[in-house]
């Protein structure tokens, strides 16, 4: 089964390609460029490099969310519009997924991945892996970063985070839990599309009709419309 993954849901850009057991290739970048214009010619490129037709592709998964509500859509909307066009199934998976099993496959304990949601609220949930199976502990959620911390202070064990974000949250992570948080280097804070694909490789095809992305909360702009509606009534 060849599959291929998009991930744009935060400033990373992640392109993978998996083959069975067999990573083919993948591509990740870090910088504030549009994703809009910078997607497809970045998934052209590995096919080209990795010899793969979009012919040969057996399945494709996106990061579904949470992250950036333009980032999101983006990706989903390429991985829709590609699974319909090539006929293939669609499978989405936890933006926070994701970057947990990039830096925690082998972390005997907790992880917390998180993305900066600003005020200082994360995005965030609470993940462990059991004989190389991700579990979700806690649900993805929006929680200011010091209630998550208190939340996490209740459990028995070292907890590791990873993000991008790690520099604006991680004095508030210290003090609530000491010695039992753990931070993630930074070769291990960027979601792998390889990750991506083996995660949503064997999980269950969504519809292509209803699905989309999961932002755990509206867009700024589309909560303050439906405010302003509330009010004229």
């Amino acid at each position: 089964m060849k599959v291929l993954s998009i991930d744009t849901s935060n400033y990373v850009l992640g392109i993978g390609l998996l083959d069975g057991q067999t990573v083919l290739g993948e591509y990740i970048s870090n910088i504030k460029k549009n994703h809009s214009v910078r997607v497809m010619p970045a998934i052209q490129t590995l096919m080209e490099e990795c010899n793969i037709k979009p012919a040969d592709l057996s399945k494709i998964v996106v990061a579904e969310g949470p992250g950036s509500y333009t980032g999101v859509r983006i990706g989903v909307t390429i991985a829709k519009t590609m699974a319909w066009t090539l006929q293939i199934p669609l499978s989405g998976v936890s933006s926070l997924e994701v970057a947990a099993a990039s830096a925690g496959r082998y972390f005997d304990g907790y992880v917390s991945p998180f993305f900066d949601a600003r005020r200082g609220q994360i995005y965030t949930g609470l993940y462990k892996f059991e004989n190389q199976i991700m579990k979700a502990v806690k649900a993805d959620q929006l929680v200011m970063s010091a209630d998550w911390v208190k939340t996490l202070n209740e459990m028995h064990s070292r907890i590791l985070f990873t993000s991008n974000d790690l520099n604006l949250h991680e004095e508030v992570i210290k003090e609530g839990l000491g010695d039992k948080a753990v931070f993630a280097a930074i070769t291990e804070q960027n979601p792998r599309p390889a990750e991506l694909a083996l995660l949503g490789r064997e999980k269950e095809a969504v519809d292509l009709h209803t699905f989309v992305p999961n932002y755990i909360r509206l867009a700024e702009a589309e909560a303050n419309w439906l405010k302003a509606q509330e009010t004229k009534q």
